[in-house]
């Protein structure tokens, strides 16, 4: 039985592995803990995202979809061997699984054909989704496959688990075939490997940009509570664009839609283009500070 680790230690121990780990957005509080526990934690699983592109492929797996809300995993491993953190905490990517498996993972043995799906996976297993569209046909680099079982080890290693805890989605769930295109075999025999040695890091964590990444429009919308809002206010109030009777604050309301139409206006933008939901390249105008 372990506890989950906390934002800070899983941030450290993918580091320390070696790993460019990317905080994305509100990562340390995006989770779905208000529909079911989180942990004790077992094991790692690895997926595939059945999509390409990076930050469409991150954005999707923070947000979610109508059908299944994000997070969809606690991790987005990019092709380029990026690691993107997008959730803390219980998070939708297993889902129901084989209990012979659940045994076999906290056991270390060898696991059983996954057969039923009468377990909550997402309450024992760190999910980490990796950009690839799972049709066989996408290659998997060789910095993607070395970023995955860096990832798989630091977790294990945070906990002190060995390689048998580390296994694929169509080995938990019954008709799932994430991630295709290379062996959960190999790729265990590789974390053991790794799992004998000293980690490879701690990388050097990049610089933070001057100006606050676009976090897509879907960010913007009632029930948002963030810095980055107060700081969008602020900005928006300097251009001289606030709409605010009070504030700007973190919570996203009314006044801020209004506020980010009046800068729309402003650049020229008109009708729908100015609804007041901020887009890159308005965004990337109003030079929001990092926050």
């Amino acid at each position: 039985m372990a506890t989950p680790l906390s934002a800070d230690k899983l941030l450290k121990a993918l580091r320390d592995e070696g790993l460019h780990v990317v905080e994305h957005r509100s990562w340390r509080t995006n989770n779905r803990n208000h529909k079911g526990p989180w942990g004790p934690t077992h094991g790692v699983m690895i997926h595939h995202t059945v999509t390409s592109g990076t930050s469409s492929s991150v954005e999707l797996c923070y947000n979610g979809h109508s059908a299944l809300p994000g997070p969809l995993c606690h991790g987005v491993i990019a092709k380029d061997g990026t690691v993107y953190l997008v959730g803390n905490g219980r998070a939708n990517h297993a889902g129901l699984g084989d209990d012979d498996v659940l045994r076999a993972v906290i056991a270390e043995k060898a696991l059983p054909p996954d057969n039923e799906a009468n377990t909550d996976g997402n309450r024992h297993f760190y999910g980490f989704e990796c950009v690839n569209l799972g049709d066989g046909k996408d290659p998997w680099p060789a910095a993607q496959l070395l970023a995955i079982e860096r990832t798989s080890a630091a977790v294990c290693r945070a906990h002190g688990w060995s390689e048998r805890s580390v296994i694929g989605h169509l080995e938990w769930q019954p008709g799932k075939v994430d991630p295709r295109g290379f062996s959960m075999n190999g790729m265990r025999g590789r974390v053991a490997k790794r799992l004998g040695g000293a980690p490879d890091g701690p990388s050097d964590p990049p610089p933070r940009p001057t100006y606050e990444p676009f976090p897509g429009s879907a960010f913007f919308k009632v029930g948002r509570n963030s810095a980055i809002v107060t700081a969008m206010g602020k900005r928006l109030v300097a251009e001289g664009c606030g709409r605010y009777t009070v504030g700007p604050g973190p919570a996203w309301s009314e006044a801020d839609r209004k506020s980010y139409a009046a800068w729309q206006r402003k650049l020229g933008y008109t009708g729908g283009d100015a609804d007041g939901i901020p887009g890159k390249t308005s965004w990337d105008r109003l030079k929001v500070p990092n926050v």
